[in-house]
């Protein structure tokens, strides 16, 4: 499991309309295309420098596809990326202010101290 590599697809997914689109889309494509294309480069370097032995758990690639936040939280991935992520994927759905980040709330509202760790 790689905290670090979920974090990266939440960080650069979000931080990209066309890639948030694809995402709310067809989410399958999107975390089978990021991962065989971007899930090795390294973040914040020169084009032609990457690695080769990044990838996602079973576990970690189903709960991307579902957009399951409880799940990815309880691998570790941050709430902060999770949450600004989704809001771009779910809230222009919701009708209420603040809808989505509610329900966000309520779905982790069963998770207790001490949090699971988000450091990377």
């Amino acid at each position: 499991m790689s905290k670090y590599l979920l974090n990266k697809f939440l960080f650069t997914v979000d931080r990209d309309p066309l890639l948030v689109e694809r995402y709310r889309e067809d989410p399958a494509e999107l975390v089978a295309w990021w991962e065989s294309t971007m899930a090795n480069d390294l973040l914040n370097c020169h084009s032609g420098e990457n690695t080769t032995w990044l990838a996602f758990t079973d576990e970690e690639r189903d709960a991307l596809i579902a957009r399951d936040q409880v799940r990815l939280f309880e691998f570790g991935a941050h709430p902060f990326l999770t949450l600004t992520l989704f809001i771009a994927v779910f809230e222009r759905d919701n009708t209420e202010p603040l809808e989505y980040q509610k329900a966000y709330g309520a779905s982790l509202a069963h998770v207790t101290r001490p949090y699971p760790d988000i450091a990377t």
